[in-house]
Order: structure tokens, then sequence, then C-alpha cells
């Protein structure tokens, strides 16, 4: 296995929200990621993010591991939540707040249980 890819699959394990974008939630580089960072941040809970234009080898390799060529990809609990338009529907029916929020919960309660 690539070391490329062990680098994924630990970030995508070590962060309970993660965004893989074009560009920085501040300042995406396109506007699909654009559109999916606007989602993820009305949930208001702090996620990771990876911006594959300065990792091309990441850009190259993610397709593949997660089966979905597309960027930006939002992975909530090491599962492949979508890409934008995903992302964007479940945020306009209600469905992406409580998933973000469950996630971001049990992370702070994973947290508080390993420093007692």
């Amino acid at each position: 296995m690539s070391t490329t890819v062990e680098n994924i699959q630990r970030q995508i394990s070590e962060n309970p929200i993660l965004i893989y974008m074009k560009g920085s939630p501040q300042l995406p580089q396109c506007g699909f990621s654009a559109q999916t960072v606007q989602a993820l941040m009305a949930c208001g809970e702090r996620f990771a993010f990876v911006n594959v234009l300065d990792n091309p080898d990441i850009r190259a390799e993610l397709p593949k591991v997660a089966n979905w060529p597309t960027f930006p990809q939002l992975w909530v609990e090491g599962e492949l939540v979508g890409g934008c338009d995903i992302v964007v529907e479940m945020h306009n029916n209600g469905e992406l707040e409580p998933l973000v929020k469950q996630a971001a919960e049990r992370a702070r309660q994973n947290e508080e249980g390993a420093s007692e």
C-alpha cells in the first residue's frame, strides 16, 4: 500500500468530519467546493479539510480509495457522505446538520473519555 493511501486512511479515521476540497473553507477554489463548505459551515461544527490542489498525490489517489471520482468529498466518521450535490441536498432537506452534530458530539465524548 502506498504511503499516500495510508495517509488518506489516517486522515479519514482521525477526523470525524473531513472535507477534501479544492482550496480552503475561507478561500474555496471551485464553486462545488464553495457550496459544499457553506452547507457544512451552516451546521455550526468544526471540521477538518484537505486542499487537494496543494496535495496532488491525494488528489490522484483519493478517487480510487473512495470509489468516487470528483471533489469535494465529505467524510463523516470514516464514511463517505458524498460530493456537492448530495451534501447540498442533505443540507436543504435537514439531514446534514443532525449527521454532523452527532459526529461532532461523539468526537467530543471520545476526547473527554480519553483525557480522564
